[in-house]
């Protein structure tokens, strides 16, 4: 029988992870119930540990999310995320008592990131969020700054409750051994694919046509136009729809350096002249300075390359891809030399699953990609293509279509990775479950009798 407190599966951690980024999203579909059950939600406290409490609905939202990402209904499944969730709040009990902290920057920047995402990714105006939610884009920024901060504090006792495990082969092949052989997972088809990326350099001449949009811009505010509305239209900064511009107070060393460095030459209600970051072209307005904090605002703009640009960085990546077809050099050389994608060049190239793993399924490959490869032979490199980063950089890439894995049921030739990695996993979940039995006697912790099957408390877990 699976142990009350280890996790479902890696794909478990990944949806926890989204429950807490995509919360104030779940509020909006509890209020949308509500409304269809005649306004009224049972909702109630399910368990406490020390000053912390889990709420029923906090539960049903994770376990809901898993229903919908292709979980198997299950009572046990549901009392595993309710163990993870009553874990986790012990950790955060355990941490105040620990004193362990995460830095305020951290969580301001990561909240900011969060709300910029999901202000992107709702398709409405932050006014029709706030209308959505009942509530202003502060107090739901504040409500989720406090949701992430317990997130990163889990996430660092986890961290170092389980730093310096490792698995050796011969346990990887004891762990593999013991499935029973109807029980291995079946994995889908596979591709292993590599990329060259070449970012297309913004020309001088583009910069210029930017810094002369926002002159232009600047000088309409200092005619007495509003800057937010002036933000909410020309500004590439997505955090503008729920701020204007408005950066909040800041300290040093919270912002690129471009960016502070102008903060501290400006007089307070002056507004610079355009000046350049690694983000684009900004304008600022210095608001007020304390010290070494300052209150400002901003416009953004990132200069676009012209067809010109991309044009250069197209001929860039054919003599690339030449020299690779003329074996002057290996694709995966020429990635870590040339290439401008972090994230693949330190694996030559080569796209990675989370788990580390170089053998990618359909559903975790680009669809963009998958699209390309479907017109590519193995083994052969394709032309540049030109595409647009995650971070929405206008770029060109060469693909290398290495390999395909066909759909197979699971075995240490062909999945390694994917075993090694849930081998850790398991030895870190036993670690974590000792630590649990032994920090739960340092703290109070009730549950509410409707989980009593669940055992949580129980001492044989």
């Amino acid at each position: 029988m699976m142990t009350i407190l280890r996790f479902i599966n890696d794909m478990t951690r990944v949806i926890i992870y989204r429950y807490y980024l995509i919360f104030l999203f779940s509020v909006v579909m509890l209020k949308a119930s509500a409304q269809e059950n005649d306004g009224f939600v049972v909702d109630k406290i399910i368990a406490k540990v020390d000053n912390y409490i889990l709420i029923k609905s906090e539960l049903e939202r994770a376990y809901q999310d898993y229903l919908t990402n292709g979980g198997s209904p299950s009572d046990e499944a549901r009392c595993q995320y309710l163990a993870m969730l009553v874990r986790n709040k012990l950790m955060l009990a355990k941490a105040e008592i620990d004193s362990v902290v995460v830095l305020d920057a951290e969580v301001d920047l990561n909240t900011q990131n969060r709300m910029d995402m999901i202000l992107a990714q709702s398709g409405r105006t932050a006014d029709e969020l706030e209308t959505l939610y009942g509530k202003t884009l502060e107090q739901l920024r504040t409500e989720l700054r406090e949701q992430i901060r317990e997130q990163m504090i889990v996430s660092k006792m986890e961290e170092e409750m389980t730093s310096g495990i490792v698995v050796t082969p011969a346990e990887v092949k004891r762990f593999f051994n013991k499935i029973p052989k109807d029980s291995l997972p079946y994995f889908s088809a596979g591709v292993q694919v590599a990329q060259i990326v070449k970012i297309a350099e913004v020309s001088e001449d583009q910069k210029n046509k930017t810094r002369a949009e926002l002159m232009d811009v600047r000088n309409r505010i200092l005619a007495g136009e509003d800057f937010a509305t002036l933000a909410k239209k020309h500004s590439d900064d997505p955090s503008v729809l729920s701020n204007g511009g408005d950066m909040g107070w800041s300290a040093r060393g919270r912002m690129v350096p471009e960016y502070e460095a102008m903060a501290f030459k400006l007089k307070p209600k002056e507004i610079s002249m355009p000046f350049e970051s690694a983000f684009g072209i900004h304008i600022m307005q210095l608001i007020e300075r304390r010290g070494n904090e300052y209150n400002s605002r901003h416009i953004l703009i990132s200069p676009k390359p012209s067809q010109e640009d991309l044009n250069k960085a197209t001929r860039y990546l054919d003599s690339i891809r030449t020299l690779i077809v003329n074996d002057s050099i290996t694709f995966q050389k020429a990635a870590k030399e040339h290439s401008d994608d972090v994230q693949t060049k330190g694996n030559g190239g080569f796209f990675s699953d989370q788990d580390g793993g170089l053998s990618l399924t359909v559903d975790e490959l680009d669809p963009i990609v998958f699209f390309k490869l479907d017109s590519m032979e193995i083994g052969s490199i394709s032309e540049p293509i030109t595409y647009r980063t995650d971070d929405g950089k206008d770029a060109v890439r060469i693909l290398y279509y290495k390999a395909r894995t066909p759909p197979h049921q699971a075995s240490l030739e062909e999945d390694w990775t994917k075993i090694q990695n849930a081998t850790l996993n398991e030895k870190k979940d036993k670690i974590l479950q000792k630590w649990f039995q032994k920090a739960r006697a340092d703290v109070f912790i009730n549950i509410d009798p409707e989980y009593d099957n669940c055992g949580i408390l129980d001492d044989r877990q």
